[in-house]
């Protein structure tokens, strides 16, 4: 989709276009609608960013808690299922699916969020080591880092549906 595309769509239907850009949080789209036109497509992920960083810590945290975990069972998002086959992470040994699968109940028991990381360009093992690197962390500075990486996501995923 071309920029003038995405600029000309009414509310709805770029609601409807880019309500899962943030896991299929819809309000972070609707937010960032009303910064429209969007003068590049940069301008664009930035209007999704400040949607997120102007929302309330409940809605930022609903948003943070509808990720998936990484090498999860659950059923994906096609973003995100894209994102983590990227990655390797459909492909992994019994041995590193119970890896990801303790860090992940880890970290959900002592912060009560998901680990996120925009794993796109990243290896298993990158992955791996962030996410041991982060487990012994503070709440607040997870859930900060959580909403640093959301952002992340949220520019791959706009770069790669809307042409610059």
């Amino acid at each position: 989709m071309t920029l003038d595309q995405a600029n000309s769509l009414d509310p709805t239907a770029f609601v409807e276009t880019f309500g899962d850009i943030a896991e299929d949080t819809p309000w972070v789209a609707s937010g960032a609608a009303l910064s429209r036109p969007f003068e590049d497509r940069d301008a664009m992920v930035e209007a999704f960013q400040a949607a997120l960083s102007n929302a309330s810590r409940a809605d930022q945290e609903g948003l943070i808690r509808a990720h998936p975990d990484l090498a999860g069972r659950a059923k994906l998002a096609p973003a995100s299922r894209s994102e983590q086959e990227g990655a390797g992470l459909d492909s992994l040994s019994a041995e590193e699916l119970a890896r990801f699968a303790a860090l992940n109940r880890q970290y959900r028991e002592r912060f009560g969020f998901p680990f996120i990381l925009a794993v796109k360009g990243a290896t298993k093992q990158q992955i791996l080591d962030a996410f041991a690197a982060h487990i012994g962390g503070g709440r607040e500075e997870e859930f900060f880092t959580a909403l640093s990486q959301v952002m992340r996501i949220i520019r791959f995923r706009i770069e790669e549906r809307v042409d610059g």
